[in-house]
């Protein structure tokens, strides 16, 4: 069972669920360009692929930098596809211009 903080409970502006059966869930989270996400949670691994990336930066639930998109090199091109570990309570914030636009694939797991 998920709690509160979980992505689709917490932050649903911004996460939609696509499909979700027993063994996966897969999301699609649109984060406009000046936006941040409530403070949520992925407890799953999984797949993200990238629709479109603008940069970002992620937020600990206390509002510590956690990852800065420019600072760290993080800059994925749309049409590409890498693993996502599961992440602890955060929100992330477009400091950019255009959508962060991407479909993540979870895998449940016990």
């Amino acid at each position: 069972m998920l709690d509160d903080l979980d992505a689709v409970a917490a932050a649903p502006e911004h996460h939609t669920v696509l499909f979700e059966d027993d063994r996966v869930r897969v999301l699609e989270t649109i984060i406009r360009p000046g936006e941040q996400t409530a403070v949520h949670t992925h407890v799953w691994s999984g797949v993200l692929y990238v629709i479109g990336w603008s940069p970002c930066v992620r937020y600990d639930e206390h509002g510590a930098v956690m990852m800065d998109s420019v600072r760290d090199g993080v800059s994925p091109a749309p049409g590409t596809a890498g693993a996502a570990a599961p992440l602890p309570p955060h929100s992330l914030r477009n400091v950019g211009t255009q959508d962060i636009h991407v479909i993540l694939t979870e895998f449940k797991t016990a």
